[in-house]
C-alpha cells in the first residue's frame, strides 16, 4: 500500500529535483502531497503516463450553480489541470510550465446526479518553449461533458 502524503505544496527545490513524470506518479501513489486544489474540489489523479494524465471527480451539491448544475468552473479547472499536468509529465527536472491559454467547450450539463466523471489530458506537442495538449471530460457512461485545449509556456525553474 502506498504512503499517504496528504495535501500540500512541495518546495521549489523539491519540484526542481524530479522530472514531471516522477512527480505526478509520486502524487498519485502518495509519495508526494496532492495539491490543495484537489482537496478543495474533490478530484484525484487516477492515471499518469508519459504525456497522459487522468483525474476523477464525483459532483457534489456544494458545486452547484444557481440553475442546479455543477458550475462550469469545475469542468474548466479539471481540464486545465489534466491538460497542464500531461505536459508536465514530459518535462525534465528543473523545467516548469504555466498556462498561457485555455479553451473549453461545454457539451452536456454535469449535475450532482451525474456520478463519477473523468478528465483525460493528452499531449499534442511539447517543444522547448511551448506545449499544447487537449482534454476531455466524460461521465460514467462515457458521454462527453466538455472538451478543451491549452497552450503552456515552458521555462527553466
Amino acid at each position: 500500500m502506498a504512503a499517504d502524503a496528504g495535501f500540500g505544496v512541495l518546495s521549489l527545490d523539491d519540484v526542481r529535483s524530479v522530472d514531471g513524470l516522477t512527480l505526478f506518479k509520486g502524487v498519485m501513489d502518495g509519495r508526494y502531497p496532492a495539491p490543495p486544489i484537489a482537496r478543495a474540489i474533490g478530484f484525484e489523479i487516477s492515471k499518469v503516463d508519459l504525456g497522459e494524465v487522468v483525474f476523477t471527480y464525483t459532483p457534489v451539491a456544494d458545486h452547484l450553480n444557481p440553475l442546479g448544475s455543477i458550475h462550469g468552473g469545475i469542468a474548466a479547472t479539471m481540464l486545465d489541470g489534466v491538460m497542464g499536468c500531461c505536459i508536465h509529465t514530459m518535462l525534465k527536472a528543473g523545467v516548469g510550465y504555466t498556462t498561457l491559454e485555455i479553451k473549453v467547450n461545454y457539451v452536456r450539463a454535469m449535475t450532482e446526479k451525474t456520478g463519477k466523471v473523468r478528465a483525460e489530458g493528452k499531449v499534442i506537442n511539447v517543444g522547448s518553449r511551448i506545449g499544447t495538449s487537449e482534454g476531455r471530460l466524460y461521465d460514467s457512461n462515457d458521454r462527453l461533458l466538455a472538451h478543451g485545449t491549452t497552450t503552456c509556456l515552458i521555462f527553466p525553474m
